[in-house]
């Protein structure tokens, strides 16, 4: 069993940024593609973006040049770096371990 925690979310005005975090346990980090999706209220669940074990990134076009995924695996963490938030953006974000595992979710709400 994989224990995700994901951390960084909050209240940002339109136009301001947030980096949400993922750790992950477990010893095989490095190996696992991860990746952030998001649900906001009454839809269903979306692909945010997606880092391989390799570093390779794909996003979803609504958040292209706006939003970076990145890792760490000395620290069994990824990151979602997002600017230039947009209401639209708000949404419950969570963090994926390999397709196969998922946190408990980050709330990001953006409103002014």
């Amino acid at each position: 069993q994989v224990h995700i925690v994901e951390s960084g979310g909050g209240l940002v005005k339109p136009g301001g940024s947030l980096r949400l975090s993922c750790v992950a346990s477990g010893s095989i980090f490095s190996m696992i593609n991860m990746g952030w999706y998001r649900q906001a209220p009454g839809k269903q669940r979306e692909f945010v973006a997606t880092i391989s074990n390799r570093g390779t990134k794909n996003y979803a076009d609504s958040v292209k040049g706006r939003f970076t995924i990145s890792r760490d695996n000395a620290k069994n963490t990824v990151y979602l770096q997002m600017n230039s938030l947009k209401p639209e953006d708000t949404a419950v974000y969570y963090c994926n371990y390999g397709s196969a595992y998922w946190g408990q979710g980050t709330q990001v709400t953006v409103s002014s």
